[in-house]
């Protein structure tokens, strides 16, 4: 069974930084897209950042030039750097995994608990 684990969630002021970070646990082949989302109150959630193919980098408009996402796939975890926080990025965010299994299962949509970011003075 894969799991996931975030981490670094907190609050920091305008301006400032937080990393973030996802463990999966269990047993994985391949990981073929690993990201972040984010959901604020009210809204819906909404792709931050993901990595297709261990290379392919995508962003939201919103967070470009300021949030990197890597991955280090030999721990299957992947990281967000956030910069320049705004209070707008505050939100709980949520690490999402789709994978392939050892036994050639397709993994879809797994999803972490979230960690909760609050971007305030």
């Amino acid at each position: 069974q894969v799991q996931l684990v975030e981490s670094g969630g907190g609050l920091v002021q305008p301006g400032g930084s937080l990393g973030l970070s996802c463990v999966a646990s269990g047993s994985i082949r391949t990981i073929d897209a690993m990201g972040w989302y984010r959901q604020a109150p009210g809204r819906e959630r909404e792709l931050v950042a993901r990595i297709r193919m261990g290379v392919i980098e995508e962003y939201a408009d919103s967070v470009k030039g300021r949030f990197t996402i890597s991955l280090d796939a030999a721990k299957n975890t992947v990281f967000l750097q956030m910069n320049s926080l705004k209070p707008e990025d505050t939100a709980v965010y949520y690490c999402k995994l789709d994978a392939t299994l050892p036994w050639g299962t397709v993994l879809r949509g797994t999803w972490g608990p979230g960690t909760q970011v609050t971007v305030s003075s």
